[in-house]
This record gives C-alpha cells, sequence and structure tokens, in this order.
C-alpha cells in the first residue's frame, strides 16, 4: 500500500539539489505530490519540503538509505509519515481561550494532532479536558517548587512521546533547562504588544495609551524570553471608540487564529528552523 511521506531539509546551497533530491525519489518509485524550495542568499542556505508517495519502501527503509544520500550534500534532514498524526501535549494557565480554540479545531480534523494530555498550573480547565476525553495534570507551581514542578512536567511530555509542546497561554517563564530540552518543538503565544505593554493587563495599558493595532505573536520558546524565532503574527485595528473589554476580546481571537496556524504549519512539517528565523513553506 502506497505511503505519504514528508522530507524536510536545509543544507549548503549548490547546484543541482533539487535534481539530486528528485532524482532520489524517482530510483525509489517516489510520486513527488508538493515541492517547494527556498534559497537564502543570506547565509548560502537551501531549504526544501517534499511530500512524495511511495509504495515500494518503509519508513524505517527510506530513512536507512537517506541517511546514506545526505551525508555527501550535507543535508540537515527529518522524514515523517503524513498519516501519523504529531503528538502534542498542551500547557495552560487561567486564561482558556487559545485552549478551547486548539482543541475544537483537533476534534472538528483541521489539526494533524495527537492531543495526548493537558498539563495546567491551575485546575480551571480540567472539565473542559474531561470533555474532550484528554488527560489533564494539575501541577502547581510556588516559589520554591519551580525545578520539581518542571521535571514532572518533562516527565508527562517525554512519556506521551510528544512532539510539541504548545503553551496556550501558560504563565509561567520556563527555566533555560527547560527551554533547552523542548529546543524547537515548544511553541508560545503573546500579545505583539511585548516589550511596550509588560506586565499584568496588557490591553488596559493599551487602552490607555490609544493604540490603533492590537497583536499576537507565535513563536518558538527558547531561553531569551519571547524572543525566539517567530512563526506568525497578526494585527487587528482598532479606533477611540473601543472598550477595554472590546480589545481584549479582539486581542484573545487573534491569539487564538494565529496560534493555530503556527501549530497546523508545524503539525504538517512546514516549519523550517533557519537560525533566529523561519522558513514557512505554506
Amino acid at each position: 500500500m502506497s505511503q505519504t511521506f514528508i522530507l524536510t531539509f536545509s543544507c549548503p546551497d549548490r547546484l543541482g539539489l533539487v535534481h539530486a533530491v528528485s532524482g532520489f525519489l524517482l530510483e525509489r518509485d517516489g510520486n513527488i505530490e508538493e515541492a517547494a524550495q527556498y534559497n537564502d542568499h543570506d547565509t548560502g542556505l537551501f531549504f526544501m519540503r517534499v511530500q512524495f508517495s511511495c509504495d515500494r519502501l518503509t519508513h524505517e527503509q527510506l530513512k536507512a538509505q537517506l541517511e546514506a544520500f545526505a551525508q555527501p550534500l550535507q543535508l540537515q534532514w527529518s522524514l515523517h509519515t503524513q498519516a501519523q498524526p504529531m503528538r502534542t501535549v498542551l500547557m495552560v494557565s487561567k486564561e482558556g481561550h487559545c485552549l478551547n480554540d486548539l482543541l475544537f479545531r483537533w476534534k472538528s480534523g483541521l489539526l494533524a494532532l495527537d492531543i495526548r494530555a493537558i498539563v495546567s498550573n491551575h485546575r480551571e480547565f480540567y472539565q473542559l479536558a474531561a470533555s474532550y476525553n484528554v488527560p489533564f495534570h494539575h501541577i502547581p507551581v510556588t516559589a520554591g517548587g519551580k525545578s520539581q514542578a518542571e521535571a514532572r512536567q518533562l516527565e508527562i511530555i517525554e512519556t506521551e512521546g510528544a512532539e510539541l509542546v504548545v503553551l496556550a497561554r501558560y504563565m509561567q517563564i520556563l527555566s533555560d533547562d527547560m527551554c533547552r530540552q523542548l529546543n524547537g518543538r515548544a511553541i508560545n503565544i503573546h500579545h505583539s504588544f511585548l516589550p511596550s505593554f509588560k506586565g499584568a493587563k496588557p490591553y488596559y495599558q493599551a487602552h490607555d495609551r490609544g493604540v490603533k493595532l492590537i497583536g499576537a505573536t507565535a513563536h518558538y520558546v527558547t531561553a531569551d524570553l519571547d524572543e525566539g524565532p517567530i512563526i506568525e503574527q497578526d494585527v487587528a485595528r482598532v479606533d477611540h471608540s473601543r472598550t477595554v473589554e472590546d480589545l481584549t476580546t479582539l486581542g484573545r481571537d487573534t491569539e487564538s487564529q494565529v496560534l493555530a496556524r503556527a501549530v497546523k504549519w508545524h503539525s504538517e512539517h512546514r516549519v523550517l528552523l533557519n537560525g533566529h528565523k523561519t522558513v514557512i513553506f505554506r
């Protein structure tokens, strides 16, 4: 039976890369269904995503043969089976708009995820988790017990085999060590007022300053707070007639949509890291 695979890679740019990859697949009866590429002239790197079907080789056989193919070309690559949803853990605190949106999209078949667990430092959303039949783990975070809480969180993430961790408005700063362990597989969402409106009630601060744009940014988590590679952003226009409640509602809606797009692209292996930036093959 034919399977669909997704090959993504980056490497130093050189002549004949597309020809080499298509030739490799042709020799193995691979049929290319979708392909996208990008040459970064600033770094000299080449990025590519290829979706192809193949009924001759298994995933493990293809991986083994790609090892030998990739070495002389210096490919940093990964190979995934399209039919396999991405094992995911969601983390949340007291604001549930992003959590609720992701769960609904997942159950509606709009996200290629396998949501294995919800982790929270509060109890607010245990009933929501139960309604979707997702295990809920309440792990309080105290000033003196943060390292123990993170150890428990990481234990759940690893036990569930999570390829993706989504901070769906999880309002705790992760330690440098946890950020390193989740490198490239944790996505955060925040309002785009940062760094202008830090701290509590950013929409109140924005309203007080009479902003004309509100927005949201989804990015990968790094030890540099809110400075990881950006995946997606969006904005909405507002004016003097908008109340604080209007700004908050509009902002939450924007956050939910931006995070959902970032999660969707990551789960479909459309996001490639390029240093402090990303390449998105939509």
